[in-house]
């Protein structure tokens, strides 16, 4: 059976609130709707959700964020599930800030009915995708008997004296393996930095030249050979932004004619990438 996918739609116009509720039921599937007319109703609400529509220049009272605010206050709340982020706006002035708290979409009233459509199917198989991925367990053997551990669960990897000791959320644990076996194993999640570190790219916050920042603060060392393309393309990051992001609101740009934008827009993402990007040498 397939999971209800919790949907918050945030906005100070009940009428708009209305429409993306009507739109998102056209989509089909087990969707549970919640709406909100502002910034403060959604944080006092507490719900975690999966996805939330949300206004960039919604009015807010008490704390007086708007939908921007509101996207920053989200990304900020680490401890949270971080549900996808799709501004729906009537000003696209907005677009560079969307970039910068890694919003899915950005969708620009009044919303187009087969943008909208193509733009939420996108998101809900993001959705499965993800849940999936949590599902999947590493299978050890540990004090005598067999351990299922769940992959988010793991921040990294070390190879100690032809051990492999897991960093977990809650711990660590040491068992015998070869973390050769593992790279193959775990390929496409987990990437090897070093001959003896094996990183969960999902908990990559950030790197240089000389190691991997983990999310749980710890630093691991790069080693001869490291190619940090390879992190880019499969780094997920707690802020949930994904590359198809980019592609959409380039593409949209184009539509409109904006060509100037396109061009100051692709800059910003440049500046953004120089930050992650280097050249390793290693004189050979």
């Amino acid at each position: 059976m397939a999971e209800t996918i919790k949907i918050a739609v945030c906005d100070d116009e009940k009428n708009i609130r209305t429409y993306l509720v009507s739109l998102i039921k056209k989509q089909g599937g087990e969707c549970g709707i919640t709406e909100y007319a502002s910034a403060d109703a959604y944080l006092s609400d507490g719900k975690e959700h999966d996805i939330i529509f949300l206004d960039i220049e919604m009015g807010g009272s008490g704390a007086g964020l708007d939908g921007m605010g509101l996207a920053r206050h989200i990304r900020g709340m680490e401890a949270q599930k971080q549900p996808i982020i799709i501004f729906v706006t009537g000003y696209e002035k907005y677009v560079y800030d969307a970039f910068d708290v890694g919003a899915f979409q950005y969708l620009v009233k009044p919303v187009d009915e087969q943008k909208f459509a193509e733009v939420f199917g996108r998101a809900a198989g993001q959705i499965v995708s993800d849940a999936e991925q949590r599902k999947k367990k590493l299978v050890i053997q540990y004090g005598g008997e067999g351990k299922a551990i769940p992959l988010n669960d793991i921040y990294y990897m070390e190879s100690r004296n032809h051990n492999i000791i897991l960093y977990l959320k809650d711990g660590s644990m040491e068992y015998y393996a070869k973390i050769g076996d593992l790279e193959e194993e775990l390929e496409g999640q987990f990437y090897r930095i070093h001959r003896g570190y094996l990183i969960n790219l999902f908990h990559v916050e950030g790197y240089d030249k000389t190691e991997v920042r983990m999310a749980n603060g710890v630093p691991c060392f790069v080693g001869g050979g490291f190619q940090g393309e390879k992190i880019k393309k499969g780094w997920h990051c707690g802020s949930a932004v994904y590359p198809c992001q980019y592609r959409d609101r380039i593409k949209g740009l184009a539509e409109a004619g904006e060509y100037g934008e396109i061009e100051d827009y692709i800059r910003r993402m440049d500046e953004t990438m120089q930050e992650l990007e280097y050249k390793y040498v290693t004189g050979n």
